[in-house]
């Protein structure tokens, strides 16, 4: 019984020489920015986290139902806690006359106070806050 206990005692060393090293590896990547998640996590807040139940500027968004760009955007808006006015231009006769006459020409077509944005990607719209 003795040099079985003997045994799992050297194996369990050894066991934990062997994790060291690779658990030093894996706390480096993370910390260094190796994977992509820990590079979000680190590199702090974007510029419309937490700021979209800040923010002063009325977001109106003229869209359609179908569009891709349209559903990353509501996403985006309700992640960050944007409240926003979403006009459907498929919907109603008097959005599509609406985003005509702001010469939108694709959806989404985003408005922030007198600042414009066509399509939508997180980038943008968090220069557009700027």
């Amino acid at each position: 019984m003795a040099q079985i206990s003997v045994y799992f005692r050297n194996f369990h060393a050894g066991a934990r020489q062997r994790f060291y090293p690779l658990t030093a590896v894996v706390l480096l990547s993370l910390l260094l920015g190796g994977l992509p998640a820990a590079r979000d996590y680190f590199s702090g807040p974007t510029a419309a986290e937490g700021h979209g139940q800040y923010n002063k500027s009325p977001v109106i968004m003229y869209s359609t139902r179908w569009c891709p760009y349209c559903k990353k955007a509501r996403e985006y808006f309700k992640r960050h806690q944007f409240s926003y006015v979403e006009y459907d231009i498929e919907a109603s006769a008097i959005n599509l006359e609406n985003f005509r006459a702001l010469n939108g020409n694709g959806v989404p077509l985003i408005l922030v106070g007198d600042r414009r944005m066509q399509g939508f990607t997180p980038q943008s719209f968090e220069a557009l806050l700027k």
